[in-house]
């Protein structure tokens, strides 16, 4: 396989950075007075505007020759298809079926994989209604009113996420909690205040083994039971597991009947609308999450037929590897402005940064280009007190997402207006600035100028919905998912593995016993984790 890098459409693209690195949005704008309304497309339920991004139409028309000579269109086709694109693993990436409406066929293996996600819905649906309508009971007789999630990563932070981002659309009667982090102040935290006879753990993991998972459901177990009493009858009325290992999920007390699947071919990163959604299915019940589910097919049909010079993923997808592989900048912001979404960030940052952070190709070449940005950013306005300051005007470009909505959930005062008011000004001071001479025409001292000048020249994009619904959080959500495959089938990697999180695990293991030893254990590590280790071991008392 030709490396990007190497190809003439690349070399081409390069070419053509040097000649407008330094072009202004100002000028941009002056030139084209309706580049504002003509770099936009609206579609899919979404508005984006990515007229704000310093890029010309010849910018454009060269990016998506990206897609032409990476065969982005067959790669998209072939993921729907269900074929091995996850290439180290030998396995489909088939997250576009957990929302695939029911009637459809995507067989993979002869397995019509459709059929077997309507029919965990299904099972989803009704255990969710017993928690919903108090009829589940534990081990006592009292209705389970807390669920908590216990997982990690994708098993965390997608239903984490999704719960913080649909909380208005949540029964407040019940309290659900996640608890992810091995440190035992999450679970001591997570649990404080609530009664284990009304309590429900959801135990989240394919293969029933993750360390930090197994250790907060071991935790749990004991704090369920040193509570009710009992043993396995015990826990299974205060336990429900997803995952793909039934063995395991049986020899920790849990009724395999309440084993609820996971796929190989979803990766956790793109999993909580399957079965690692059931805390949220039910915190806002099936209605809601079919919503949800709705949205996010919405999206994957545009992404899937929609011509990439009006597909909204796929332009998301070239705008950042402009700015990641011929302007140099290292990090990307998204800038929800709903606080409702404050915890989207650190979903996105998983997706994209496990995604994409890779250094070789499909076939094991280096791939000699910047590969995945740092993902960072929080709810606007927030933000705007703590790092703006250093996008307006520091030395980094940093390309940035705003996402808005039109109307909020409950009418607060002006508030939305006075949100939307920063939503639509920040992205504006971002691109125009302010020069030296309206500093000046300001009446501002000249000994300040400089410093209250703003270059501008700053990249945005804007993303605005009518409002935050379950529909919409699966269009966002989807969005960039196909635009995190977008950029890394153009740069020819594999985005759906994530071996860089197996050797720190890995050494982990090996060190447990190194620090619970009563002895001294003899290490072997370098001298630094060696000297760190005794040290450790001495303030334990060991």
């Amino acid at each position: 396989m030709t490396r990007m890098v190497e190809r003439p459409e690349w070399k081409a693209l390069r070419h053509h950075y040097e000649q407008i690195r330094h072009v202004h949005l100002r000028d941009l704008f002056r030139e084209d007075p309706r580049r504002g309304e003509r770099l936009v497309v609206d579609d899919a339920g979404v508005y984006f505007d990515y007229s704000k991004h310093r890029v010309t139409d010849e910018t454009v028309a060269l990016l998506l020759r990206l897609c032409d000579v990476s065969g982005l269109r067959r790669g998209i086709e072939a993921m729907f298809a269900g074929e091995h694109l996850n290439v180290t693993e030998d396995r489909p990436v088939l997250h576009v079926a957990l929302r695939t409406p029911q009637g459809t066929k995507i067989v993979v293996d002869g397995v019509d994989v459709v059929e077997e996600v309507h029919t965990c819905l299904a099972r989803m649906e009704a255990f969710s209604e017993r928690i919903r309508g108090r009829e589940w009971q534990g081990a006592t007789g009292l209705a389970i009113r807390n669920v908590v999630n216990i997982g990690i990563g994708g098993s965390d932070l997608g239903p984490e996420m999704a719960h913080a981002a649909l909380a208005w659309y949540g029964d407040r009667g019940i309290t659900c909690r996640f608890v992810s982090n091995v440190d035992g102040m999450d679970f001591y935290e997570k649990t404080r205040d609530l009664d284990p006879t009304e309590t429900l753990f959801i135990v989240c993991s394919k293969s029933f083994g993750t360390l930090e998972t197994l250790t907060n459901a071991r935790t749990a177990r004991t704090w369920v039971l040193d509570a009710v009493g009992g043993g396995e009858d015990a826990v299974a009325k205060h336990f429900v597991a997803v995952s793909a290992n039934p063995d395991r999920v049986a020899e920790f007390g849990i009724d395999t009947a309440n084993m609820f699947p996971m796929w190989d071919w979803v990766g956790g990163r793109y999993s909580y609308d399957s079965a690692i959604g059931l805390s949220l299915m039910v915190f806002v019940g099936a209605d809601a999450f079919r919503e949800m589910l709705a949205g996010f097919h919405a999206v994957d049909e545009h992404f899937r037929t929609a011509p990439f010079e009006r597909n909204i993923p796929v332009l998301m997808g070239l705008i950042g590897i402009w700015y990641n592989d011929f302007f140099g900048a290292e990090t990307h912001a998204v800038l929800p402005y709903s606080q409702y979404l404050w915890k989207l960030t650190a979903y996105l940052q998983q997706l994209d940064m496990e995604s994409n952070g890779k250094h070789v190709t499909r076939d094991g070449q280096p791939v000699g280009l910047q590969t995945g940005p740092i993902v960072w950013g929080q709810a606007g306005t927030n933000g705007q007190h703590a790092y703006y300051q250093l996008i307006h005007q520091g030395t980094k470009l940093i390309p940035s997402d705003f996402i808005g909505f039109a109307d909020a959930l409950e009418a607060v005062g002006d508030h939305q207006d006075l949100l939307m008011s920063n939503f639509f000004a920040q992205p504006e001071a971002l691109a125009f600035g302010k020069t030296a001479d309206e500093v000046r025409a300001d009446g501002v001292p000249a000994g300040q100028v400089s410093a209250r000048t703003f270059e501008g020249n700053r990249p945005t994009s804007s993303l605005l919905f009518p409002r935050l619904t379950p529909d919409t959080l699966g269009r966002l959500v989807a969005l960039y998912e196909h635009k995190v495959f977008t950029q890394g089938w153009i740069w020819g990697i594999d985005s759906f593995d994530q071996w860089g999180v197996e050797l720190g695990k890995t050494l982990a293991n090996d060190i447990i016993p190194e620090l619970e030893a009563d002895t001294d254990p003899g290490l072997g590590h370098d001298s630094s984790t060696n000297a760190l280790i005794r040290r450790y071991r001495a303030l334990r008392g060991r």
